[in-house]
């Protein structure tokens, strides 16, 4: 509206020339849910309150070192359905061997292999402190769910990962699962990364009574909001845990030394160090070391013990890879075909049969995207399919993220036209502001088409999309049709022998 002049003189009138922009929001900003050593921040608690971190270092001044945990020997299992996953041969006598109590919290190693695999930015919420608790603490399906409901009132992640929910029995842990993709239905702004329970065993491929892990993951995780989630399977052994950090305080006081290490002069070193007045770190240190040079069956039994604490869940990785192939290709590009660092080997070897039901389930239509290894290449992510795997819209996890960020950067543009005119003039800014931005990402590969008339469809208008009462009713319609980027998951090369011509 032109100012009225009232006084004689000269007057400067600016106008905008272009419309108001749609900025890309970031797309690889995960949270973490778990346990930590501490959760403070100058003597003020940080449990249960989302904070933003983008370094290990940070991580560690703010939240503490892993959970030191320690092993158990048992006798060797004779149940046929429910052998041993780790056993050692001691003195002759094979036993098996465990976490104590089930104590291990994965949090901070997930981080680790996180920050291994290109991660950056992210959020973390601590849900209680082991700090003191040298038995380590009882994790609950409701304190995962309350540090879930936290962030709720956080825009910026766009994943969830909550890596020790694994360590809960199978109903809790998918119970959590479950909550975790309705959250992110809810929010729209993120999905899930999911882990396998008890995905370190070998798959059976059986049902839920032969104890199928995969079987068991499908009938429990529900069928609500699975295109908000991805899985990844088997658990992967990694190198994240160094030599250097596995003792003889690993081993759970049940376990008698004097018993199991019959060489003579361990015998020794034992005795020596039970009469010292001061278990200070320097006697602790010598007595590790004195045990090393003069005890093979401590040797074996650290090496069993640092191999197992190095099996981990692989979502910690698969967030970190998110990340980077976001950074470095773009959110459209699926995140397979991608190495995954700090890992010697998945935890099973699945072929190409195998995989098979993984990729495809006709009955559940839950699909698991497998993580393989392959000679002279290594170990690499062989999947990229939502939960939702038989669905044409949704099986993808690019496409479902790509979605994810054109929306929530077309929706916080569209929040300075609130209460702006709903007629022509609004109309037209809105859709030129849009198709803008559209183009701009075809150019970047995000969406298919010869061209951006190919690849989208902008509709505003009254007529087109809003009737005269939609108008009076105060809403403004808008019409988005995209054709996303979708990977060449299964490329066919069809030969064929033709006639000699010369």
């Amino acid at each position: 509206m032109t100012k009225i002049l009232k006084t004689p003189g000269v007057y400067i009138e600016e106008k905008n020339a272009f419309p108001g922009s749609v900025v890309e929001v970031a797309t690889a900003i995960p949270a973490f849910i778990g346990y930590t050593k501490k959760a403070d921040r100058n003597s003020k608690t940080l449990v249960n309150k989302p904070t933003r971190i983008s370094s290990l270092a940070e991580y560690l001044l703010l939240f503490g070192e892993a959970f030191n945990p320690k092993f158990k020997l048992d006798s060797k299992s004779i149940d046929p359905k429910k052998p041993d996953k780790h056993l050692i041969t001691l003195n002759g006598e094979e036993k098996a061997i465990s976490y104590n109590d089930n104590h291990e919290l994965y949090m901070y190693r997930s981080m680790q292999l996180f920050f291994a695999n290109a991660g950056g930015t992210c959020y973390i919420v601590s849900v209680g402190a082991y700090d003191g608790k040298p038995d380590g603490v009882e994790i609950k399906k409701s304190e995962l769910l309350v540090g879930l409901e936290t962030l709720l009132k956080e825009q910026e992640p766009t994943m969830i990962v909550v890596p020790d929910a694994v360590k809960l029995n199978a109903d809790d842990c998918y119970a959590v699962y479950a909550h975790v993709l309705g959250h992110c239905a809810k929010m729209q702004s993120r999905v899930a990364i999911l882990d396998v329970h008890d995905g370190a065993g070998l798959r059976i491929e059986g049902t839920v009574e032969d104890g199928d892990v995969i079987a068991i993951f499908r009938e429990k995780i529900g069928k609500e909001f699975l295109n908000y989630g991805a899985a990844y399977y088997p658990w992967l052994n990694t190198s994240i845990v160094s030599k250097q950090d596995v003792t003889f305080e690993n081993i759970a006081d049940s376990v008698k030394l004097e018993d199991i290490l019959k060489e003579k002069d361990a015998q020794t070193i034992i005795k020596e160090y039970a009469k010292a007045e001061e278990k200070t770190d320097t006697v602790k240190s010598n007595f590790h070391l004195g045990l090393l040079a003069t005890s093979p069956t401590y040797v074996n039994l650290l090496e069993e013990i640092h191999e197992i604490m190095n099996l981990l869940p692989p979502s910690g990785a698969l967030a970190g890879i998110y990340t980077m192939v976001d950074d470095s290709r773009g959110v459209w590009k699926a995140p397979a075909n991608v190495g995954i660092g700090s890992v010697i080997t998945p935890s099973s070897i699945i072929t190409h049969d195998q995989q098979e039901s993984l990729n495809l389930d006709a009955i559940s239509g839950k699909s698991i995207n497998a993580i393989r290894t392959f000679p002279g290449i290594g170990t690499l992510v062989w999947g990229a399919r939502t939960l939702d795997g038989n669905s044409l819209d949704w099986r993808y996890i690019n496409v479902r993220r790509t979605i994810i960020m054109l929306e929530q950067s077309i929706k916080l543009a569209l929040q300075s036209y609130v209460f702006e005119p709903n007629d022509v003039n609004t109309w037209t800014t809105v859709k030129s502001m849009i198709v803008n931005f559209l183009t701009e990402k075809w150019k970047q590969g995000a969406l298919a088409g010869a061209s951006p008339d190919d690849a989208f469809d902008v509709q505003i208008g009254l007529g087109t999309t809003m009737t005269s009462r939609d108008i009076l009713e105060g809403r403004m319609l808008l019409s988005v049709k995209l054709a996303i980027v979708r990977p060449a998951e299964f490329i066919v090369i069809t030969f064929q022998q033709q006639m000699q011509r010369s």
